[in-house]
Order: structure tokens, then C-alpha cells, then sequence
């Protein structure tokens, strides 16, 4: 059965998609062995990563010259991606000063972990930081005051225009205010943008800034410019004023006395700080993985080599794949690494009756299981024992992890989210209870995911994906939050499992993020790790 796993499990690998975000990485190492009686080690970190079954260095620390207790300064920065296992491997290395780099340096020992587990030895503490600032908000209000009268018979109808200098030397539009009429102080209403998209993150990126006088033609007249920066914009947060003078390089050439076509003002810069998901995770809170096997009777008996259920001793079915590409991910942010799994559609020992949420050990006041690879034993060892039946209703699965995650709202503070992998392999029967379930569980910390097994027609599952629309019960109740992803595996039954993980997993960090921030629930400060 470990083969079966450890064959599933290997299949994953990395793959590129749109970063969630960075991290720092900053290592600590105690308690080096002295070199000898006489000299103490000259340690150094090599940090590596895992990529297409190799493992490439990313970068190295320093080396500390005779030092057994090394802090260093060099600090790792890497990309994180939830929806993969990001292998990372350190290396520790005694470099004396008469060798050749790592060449002829003695091999202390390693460490292996993921990206996004908290793996610390007796001796070696890694801790993860991620780079601030992109994701926050900036809240803007501008003014102007005795700008120029394009107009002959009223005066100047007056919006600004704040365009990005980019790296290639290219202007991107930020942002256009409303047009003021007939003012020539006009107040513009206060606006929100990211600072990703304000100035990349960046704080000293050139903005330029321009207004204009509107004509309902198109053909807006010049009133002036002026450069700023969000470094100089900061200096409106303790609700000082920040003014720049809006000029007009043609009247600078033709006006000996001219000074400026105006004056624009920052009356108030206002920075919103947003959550990411690495905020949540770093304070604590834990992704609580449950999976829930479909055990009907369309899946065929499992003795037989065409069931979906089929146990092969050496190649995994869809099943074990898709239980493995995902729940290899979710359990690095879990820390007992003790995961519920339940089944459904089968009559069960020891009165076989039907049962749509029994547990895969059939422990049902203990339903957890250890690590993936014990949902892998039980899954393979509770087929034997059951008859497989019907009909396909998940609504009750849906409703029993919605339980425990409703508990998890009373204590107002973001400490677990519960994920819900489902794997079916048929169109469900329940579909209005399902609905109803999936609205209800839309208040929940809990996000559903559906993953399709089998050549089935899955074209009405899409309803349930808010994808294309808003899912509502029969009632007409919408959904709080998109909280479904479904997939079919054959679309990913020729690619690495880990496709299908970063399909269906892509979207849990925003979701985890959106649940917390409609709730007003701010990410805990997180623990410090130290020698």
C-alpha cells in the first residue's frame, strides 16, 4: 500500500503559475560540532530546491568563521505557491579557509522540508517572512486650487490623470477622478487603488501626474503636470498636506513671469493594510483537510480491473491520484497531519445498510486518519468490506464537516479552515439539498472541493462551480462567497497529479483570505522561532 502511495505521491512536481507571493527565508543553526580540539567550524547553508526530480541550488549563506552557534544574515527569498509542494533541501557545509569553495568543504548534514511546513530540528530553525507591502491598499484625496481657465465663457471643468513610469519606460493609467465642473479649486473625490497597481511596490517610482480641462468632444485642453512619487504622497498620512505645483512646460518657454498653471494638493493618504493568505497561516491558523470517497455502484466492484476502484499493485487509480495530488499539499499546513475521511453510497457492516457520511475506518467517533498515506490504508482496506450501492447524495458529507467548522465561528479568531475534498464519480442525486448545503456552508470557514472520477457526463456539476454565475439554493438564496471548485480528472489524466492539485487549489488562499476579511478577523502576530 505504500507503494501505491509513495508512486502517487512521487508524480508530483513544480510547476509555473501566477505567485501568490514571497517569502523570506532566515536560518539559525546551534550546537555545530567543533571541528577538532583545537578549531571550531566555518559553517555555511546552501539552500536547494526541487525541480523535475533534481535538486538545484537557489543560493547560499555567508560562512561564519569559527562559530558552532551562526546567525546569519543572508536572507532566501523565494516564490510561494500554495497549490504546489515546493521540495526545499539545506545543505550544511564546514568550509575551512585554505579550500576551494564547496569543493573540497566537509559535508555536515542536511535538512529536507517543504515550502510551506514549519520543520524545525533540535539544532536548525528556519523562519519564513513574507515581503509586505504589495497587497496594500492606498486611499487618496486630492484637491487643486487656482488652476488656469481653459474656457471662454465659464471656467475650467477640471480631472487629474495619475499615470505609472514603468521599467521599460512605458505610462500605465492608474487612475482618472470625475470631472468637476466649472471650478477652478476643485475637491476630487477620494479614491482606493493597490500599491501593487499605483507603483508596483515600489515607493519611489515616478508618477505623472496631469490635469486636464474636460470638453465633451474628447478633445480635453492642457492644463499642467507634475511628477511625484508615493514616498513624497506618504507624507500626507498624519493628515498633512502635500502640494505640488501643476506646470505647463510651453508657458514656461513663452512666460517670463509665469510660475505655475495651479496648484494640486494631497490632503489625505491612507494606507489599508490587506491580509494575505501567508498572514493567516503564519498566525496559526491551520488548514483542517477532510476527504469524501463516492462508494456507489457505479464505480464497478473494486475486484474487477475496469472498476474506478480498483487496487493495482503498482499503478494508483484516479481515486488514490487526485486523493494524493491534493492532500500532499493541504497536509503542510495541518500540524498533527490527522485527517477525517468519510465515504458515501455504500451499505456498510455490520447491518449493511446505506450510508452517505460513514467513517473509511469505520472509527466513527475517531474518524482521523494519519497523514495521507493512512487515508491511502484505509480507503484500500474498507473496500473489501463494503457493497457498494447508492445514490449519489453528498449533501449529508457537505452538512457534517459544515458542523464542525460552525463551531469554529464562535471563536472569532482565524485559527482553522476547513477544506472539503470530494471525490465522485457520477452526477449527484441531491442536487437541491447539495445546493442548499453549499449556501449554508458559504458563511462557514470551509471552501468544497468536487473532483470528477471517471468518464461520466459532469455537465451539471458545473452549476455548482460559481464560476459562470452565482449558485443559489432553491430558496433563491445566493452564495456568501464562491466557495466550489470542480474539476473533472480525465481533463488531467495525461498530465503530473500536480496539475490537478494546482487546478483545484489555486483559488483556497483567496478564499481562506475573503472569509476572514468579511468577518473582520485580522491574522494572530505569529509565534518567533529562535535558538
Amino acid at each position: 500500500m505504500s507503494d501505491i502511495y509513495e508512486s502517487a505521491a512521487n508524480s508530483l512536481g513544480l510547476f509555473s503559475s501566477p505567485c501568490l507571493t514571497k517569502v523570506e527565508l532566515r536560518v539559525t543553526c546551534k550546537g555545530i560540532p567543533d571541528r577538532d580540539a583545537l578549531s571550531k567550524p566555518d559553517p555555511c547553508f546552501v539552500l536547494k530546491m526541487q525541480s523535475h526530480g533534481q535538486w538545484m541550488e537557489v543560493d547560499r549563506t555567508e560562512v561564519i568563521r569559527s562559530c558552532v552557534n551562526p546567525t546569519y544574515s543572508k536572507v532566501f527569498t523565494l516564490d510561494f505557491y500554495f497549490e504546489e509542494v515546493q521540495r526545499l533541501r539545506l545543505e550544511l557545509y564546514d568550509v575551512n579557509s585554505s579550500h576551494n569553495g564547496l569543493k573540497e568543504a566537509d559535508f555536515l548534514g542536511s535538512l529536507e522540508c517543504t515550502l510551506g511546513q514549519s520543520n524545525m530540528s533540535r539544532i536548525l530553525f528556519i523562519s519564513a517572512e513574507e515581503l509586505t507591502g504589495n497587497d496594500d491598499y492606498i486611499e487618496l484625496s486630492f484637491s487643486a486650487r487656482k488652476l488656469d481657465d481653459k474656457d471662454f465663457f465659464s471656467k475650467s471643468d477640471p480631472f487629474l490623470e495619475i499615470y505609472r513610469l514603468n521599467d521599460d519606460a512605458t505610462m500605465q493609467l492608474v487612475y482618472r477622478t470625475e470631472t468637476v465642473m466649472n471650478n477652478l479649486n476643485p475637491v476630487w473625490k477620494t479614491f482606493k487603488v493597490s500599491l501593487n497597481s499605483l507603483c508596483s511596490g515600489d515607493h519611489e517610482r515616478k508618477l505623472q501626474c496631469t490635469v486636464w480641462d474636460w470638453d465633451s468632444n474628447g478633445k480635453h485642453d492642457y492644463i499642467g503636470e507634475f511628477e511625484a512619487t508615493f514616498k513624497e504622497m506618504r507624507g500626507a498620512i498624519d493628515g498633512r498636506q502635500v502640494q505640488w505645483p501643476c506646470l505647463n512646460p510651453k508657458y514656461r518657454v513663452k512666460k517670463k513671469n509665469y510660475k505655475n498653471s495651479g496648484i494640486v494638493i494631497l490632503n489625505q493618504c491612507k494606507i489599508i493594510k490587506m491580509h494575505s493568505f501567508l498572514d493567516y497561516i503564519m498566525g496559526g491558523c491551520q488548514i483542517q483537510f477532510t476527504v469524501a470517497i463516492d462508494f456507489t455502484a457505479s464505480n464497478g466492484d473494486p475486484r474487477n480491473s475496469c472498476s474506478l476502484h480498483y487496487i493495482h499493485p503498482y499503478q494508483p487509480n484516479e481515486y488514490l491520484k487526485a486523493l494524493v495530488a491534493v492532500g500532499e499539499i493541504c497536509q503542510d499546513y495541518d500540524s498533527d497531519k490527522m485527517f477525517p475521511a468519510f465515504g458515501f453510497g455504500a451499505q456498510i457492516p455490520p447491518d449493511y445498510k446505506v450510508s452517505h457520511d460513514f467513517a473509511v475506518n469505520f472509527n466513527e467517533d475517531n474518524p482521523e486518519c494519519a497523514g495521507i498515506q493512512g487515508v491511502v490504508e484505509a480507503y484500500q482496506a474498507c473496500l473489501p468490506k463494503l457493497q457498494l450501492y447508492g445514490p449519489t447524495n453528498i449533501a449529508p458529507i457537505i452538512q457534517k464537516v459544515a458542523n464542525t467548522a460552525s463551531q469554529e465561528v464562535h471563536t472569532k479568531e482565524a485559527m482553522q479552515y476547513f477544506i472539503l475534498l470530494i471525490l465522485t464519480d457520477g452526477v449527484i442525486t441531491d442536487m437541491a439539498d447539495t445546493r442548499e448545503a453549499i449556501v449554508q456552508a458559504s458563511h462557514l470557514p470551509m471552501s468544497v472541493i468536487i473532483v470528477g472520477v471517471g468518464s461520466a457526463d459532469f455537465s451539471d456539476m458545473q452549476m455548482l462551480d460559481g464560476d459562470d454565475g452565482i449558485l443559489r439554493s432553491l430558496k433563491g438564496e445566493p452564495v456568501l462567497r464562491d466557495i466550489v471548485q470542480f474539476v473533472p480528472f480525465r481533463n488531467f489524466k495525461h498530465a503530473s497529479p500536480a496539475a490537478l492539485a494546482k487546478s483545484v487549489l489555486a483559488e483556497v488562499p483567496n478564499q481562506v483570505v475573503d472569509y476572514y476579511n468579511s468577518k473582520g478577523i485580522k491574522p494572530k502576530v505569529p509565534r518567533q522561532f529562535g535558538p
